[in-house]
């Protein structure tokens, strides 16, 4: 099955394989499914057409994928232009939410050389 030119996995139960696609989450998924009377469990490959059809719809109603990447990169890019506060964060690749940065934040800044722990080793002679 794809959707948006993804395919879902055939082997991973549909609530699963639905997040798959970029802007849709487990909740998103479970909500779709429901709404549109499937049960979450059923297998890709036990669909039918018609099944398959009312999915790909109701997923497409929504932002994914590449408009949905669009949109947030230039959200980011607005924030940069505007001189903000997060966006300051994202043009140095920091935590934007107020995470603190002397430990952790390794995602972001990237695994830096630590120094020694400031002893210096004894030299035998």
């Amino acid at each position: 099955m794809r959707i948006s030119g993804i395919n879902i996995p055939d082997n991973k139960h549909l609530s699963f394989g639905l997040t798959a696609v970029y802007g849709i989450g487990l909740t998103r998924a479970k909500v779709i499914l429901a709404e549109l009377k499937i049960d979450g469990a059923a297998k890709p490959a036990d669909m039918s057409p018609e099944q398959e059809n009312a999915i790909r719809e109701k997923v497409e109603s929504f932002t994914i994928e590449g408009e949905l990447k669009r949109q947030v990169s230039s959200d980011i890019k607005r924030l940069k232009d505007i001189g903000s506060y997060r966006g300051s964060r994202h043009q140095k690749r920091l935590p934007a939410r107020g995470q603190r940065t002397k430990t952790n934040a390794r995602t972001l800044k990237g695994v830096k050389k630590t120094m020694g722990s400031g002893r210096r080793k004894l030299e035998k002679t």
